[in-house]
């Protein structure tokens, strides 16, 4: 199974002079942990960064920063780790753990943004599966009930 099949499409973005204040805004209206800084070309939107609630957090209001003094771009993580369509889930589980990251934007093929997946959507589709797993078992044992 392929990233193109299962990553979240509706990605929030922003650009690199966008403030902290409407990053954090758009988190919180659509529930995500997350905004992917994009540069406009060609009508195409390319990541060239990514905040997180948690940089928020960390760098920001434990240090008692003024948010209204720090644009995304300012705060944004510029070594921003990317997979493509075709990647398969089991390739993005391991690049997320080797990089140590909970969220991957998806690009196509021509590095523009596809998509994101995170760890919760990993989890929920592998749980998905397991499920289909165990019922199969129940399945096989009910066949087997019958035809006695």
């Amino acid at each position: 199974m392929t990233l193109k099949t299962v990553c979240n499409r509706e990605v929030l973005v922003a650009a690199k002079d966008d403030s902290i204040l409407e990053a954090a805004k758009l988190m919180r209206e659509y529930h995500a942990g997350d905004v992917v800084i994009v540069e406009e070309r060609k009508g195409s939107r390319y990541p060239i960064g990514i905040v997180t609630d948690r940089d928020i957090v960390i760098e920001l209001i434990a240090k008692e920063t003024a948010i209204g003094s720090v644009t995304v771009g300012d705060l944004m993580c510029r070594d921003l780790v990317l997979a493509q369509e075709d990647d398969s889930i089991f390739d993005a589980i391991k690049l997320m753990r080797l990089k140590g990251i909970r969220r991957l934007p998806v690009v196509d093929k021509t590095g523009a943004l596809a998509g994101i997946i995170t760890v919760d959507d990993l989890i929920e589709l592998i749980a998905e599966q397991l499920h289909e797993i165990a019922g199969l078992i129940g399945r096989e044992q009910t066949l087997e009930k019958e035809n006695r």
